[in-house]
């Protein structure tokens, strides 16, 4: 086995002393979305389907092109302030997407668990799974009251598609919801129930579809693992000696027994394993001890693993067998594109074509197609962000430390050109947990780096990336632990000589804007300036507002999470205690926001009032968790740099 970094090595140099002579990215450059998200090739490597956003991404088409060079592209939508997501050929001609939504702190739209299908002329579509409403005399077709995505492509039977359903709730604390396993034709939409659990359930499958590996949960939310070791047999719980907690199947062989799972037995990060489902035996083929795999790139067409991916600490790769065909491919297409990563998407039915794409921290990213009959020529497809120029941006560098109780954590530093030492932004990301913040393009911090700071990015204790333990020590310790590790990790920058001690703010959403404001009252002397996004301030008040508590498994997580010891939530309410910050606060609002709704705003903005502590505020309308339209993401970033440039910006000491 072969582990390698990507180009890395070097980056800390590079940042320091490299110029730029690119204009400075404006607002909108960072603000604007992205005009391709997906990008996937039919089975025969004739044709390329995208998820095409429009410029005020208010709608997202499907748009399906030849590569013949005939240029014939099908451009399919279903309508304004619809977006096509999960683009899945269920055969050469026939495609399968879902309609989804907009999050705009997510990178792509989520499925609202409807299926659509298309040939690739767009002359025979086909709604699979959706509630259509009656509309006057017209009865709607589809009377699917549940979420329906595509589990598995049947290639020994093009055209169609294995589909898992799960029930809608009847009522908003109903958890009793069925799954049922479909077997469906996406060319005519005709369906065949295969499967059936009573409870909310993930099938899992072999080479041929057959269901061998169900993953339901009890009622602490902890995952029951049942299994078929052969073909047929009747559900039996997952042999200890096999998976203690986790598994799930990414691959398995034509013999319908060797099996490719990725495996956690209590604590640790997720491992890869070869296994044997008639034995209930193992074998172990990569993982780390302290971090989990995050992606597995597979051998060709329809073939096993031949590599993963790790990116919560320095970005690497792991070769299964360095000298196998596909290792060679991968490992020379990345001195093709030094200093970036290339993950595999999806190869031709022969192996003669792959659909790969190229990303980094100055590449949002681009897809590419390899074609090896054809003199291993590489043809660009198409870029996310052709506007983005990565001469103009920053480098961010992989960073690692030790906490002041001896934990060893990781983060990255995005660096503005020059040798100077920048004024330095704290940006601790969303969630908190389960969530980390992995190399690569991040639009805040080349924003931030672009006018001038440093950005620091911490995986806190808590964050995910790192196994089930790492996440739970961060549990009813948001306003403590977590909190220190990010001083932690702001004095190490200080004490390496990366920021200038006297000219440090910190900026977040959702957990980050909390965690912004909490870090300058646990740390009030670090800080000249805090700027909450979307952000929680209250935690009483995140226990009776939002949409978390609506369901008893979120409220279980906020118990488990959050505790609920009064005084302690009160202590680490930012709401509850402003007339402990002592610098500036900005703080900006979707008015609309489900998640963190307005009730946190207010908390914050009232409490304000009597503290006599500067506050600036900035509500989007319409707008969510988190700003969507660019021209509201512009003005936010406008904002920004303005508060910013008032309390550590050029002069300020």
């Amino acid at each position: 086995m072969k582990t390698a970094a990507f180009g890395l090595t070097s980056f800390f140099a590079l940042a320091v002393s490299s110029t730029v002579a690119a204009q400075t990215p404006a607002y909108m450059d960072f603000a604007k979305h992205a005009t391709i998200t997906e990008v996937t090739m039919a089975p025969d490597g004739k044709h390329i389907a995208l998820a095409a956003p429009s410029a005020d991404g208010m709608e997202t088409q499907l748009q399906i092109v030849p590569l013949d060079g005939s240029k014939e592209v099908q451009a399919l939508r279903f309508g304004r302030q619809q977006h096509v997501t999960d683009l899945i050929w269920s055969a050469n001609d026939q495609i399968v997407v879902s309609r989804a939504k907009r999050d705009p702190l997510k990178t792509r739209p989520d499925s609202y668990g409807e299926l659509m299908s298309s040939d690739v002329h767009g002359k025979t579509q086909n709604t699979l799974f959706a509630f259509v409403r009656d509309s006057g005399p017209i009865t709607g077709r589809r009377k699917d009251k549940g979420f329906a995505s595509v589990a598995m492509v049947l290639d020994n039977e093009p055209g169609k598609v294995l589909v898992e359903f799960t029930a809608w709730p009847d009522s908003v604390d109903d958890e009793d919801r069925s799954t049922t396993i479909y077997k469906v034709d996406t060319r005519t939409g005709n369906r065949e129930q295969v499967e059936y659990s009573k409870d909310p359930a993930t099938f899992q499958f072999d080479h041929d579809g057959h269901a061998r590996l169900k993953i339901t949960y009890d009622n602490e939310d902890n995952p029951i693992l049942m299994y078929r070791p052969t073909i047929g047999a009747n559900w039996q719980a997952v042999p200890k000696a096999l998976a203690g907690r986790t598994m799930s199947l990414l691959y398995v062989e034509a013999d319908n027994n060797t099996a490719y799972a990725s495996i956690s037995d209590a604590d640790e990060p997720v491992q890869l394993y070869k296994v044997d489902l008639a034995a209930g035996t193992r074998t172990k083929l990569a993982g780390k001890a302290d971090e989990d795999i995050s992606r597995v790139m597979f051998a060709g067409h329809d073939g096993p693993p031949f590599a993963v991916l790790y990116d919560e600490g320095k970005p690497s790769v792991q070769y299964l067998d360095p000298a196998s065909k596909w290792a060679g491919i991968h490992a020379g297409l990345l001195k093709a594109f030094p200093g970036q990563m290339v993950t595999f998407i999806n190869w031709s039915n022969d192996d003669s074509k792959l659909l790969f794409s190229v990303w980094g921290d100055r590449n949002p990213t681009a897809w590419y197609l390899l074609d090896t009959s054809n003199g291993n020529k590489i043809q660009l497809i198409d870029r996310s962000m052709p506007w983005i120029k990565p001469e103009s941006l920053a480098r961010t560098l992989p960073i690692s430390f030790k906490t002041r109780d001896g934990l060893t954590l990781h983060g990255l530093l995005t660096v503005p050109a020059g040798t100077a030492t920048h004024p330095l932004v704290v940006m601790p990301h969303g969630g908190p947990h389960g969530i980390y913040d992995s190399w690569g393009y991040n639009p805040d911090a080349q924003f931030l780096a672009s006018r001038g700071y440093s950005v620091l990015q911490i995986n806190y204790r808590g964050s995910g990336g790192r196994g089930r333990h790492f996440m739970e020590i961060g549990y009813r310790e948001w306003g403590g632990k977590m909190q220190d590790d990010l001083a932690d990790g702001v004095q190490w920058t200080i004490d390496n000589k990366l920021a200038d001690p006297a000219r440090i703010c910190t900026y977040g959403a959702s957990y980050g804007g909390y965690a912004a404001l909490m870090q300058t009252i646990r740390y009030p002397d670090l800080y000249k300036c805090a700027i909450g996004y979307v952000g929680v301030y209250d935690l009483h008040v995140m226990k009776k507002e939002g949409d978390v508590k609506d369901t008893a498994s979120g409220r279980r997580y906020l118990d488990r999470v959050l505790g609920s010891d009064d005084a302690q939530l009160r202590a680490w309410s930012p709401a509850q205690n402003t007339n402990r910050i002592k610098v500036p606060v900005f703080i900006a609002q979707g008015m609309v926001d489900r998640r963190v709704p307005m009730e946190q705003f207010n908390a914050l903005k009232d409490s304000f009032k009597s503290s006599g502590t500067p506050l600036e505020t900035m509500l989007g309308p319409g707008e969510g968790h988190g700003f969507y339209k660019p021209e509201n993401r512009a003005e936010l970033y406008r904002r920004m740099d303005e508060f910013l440039g008032k309390y550590i910006g050029p002069g300020q000491r």
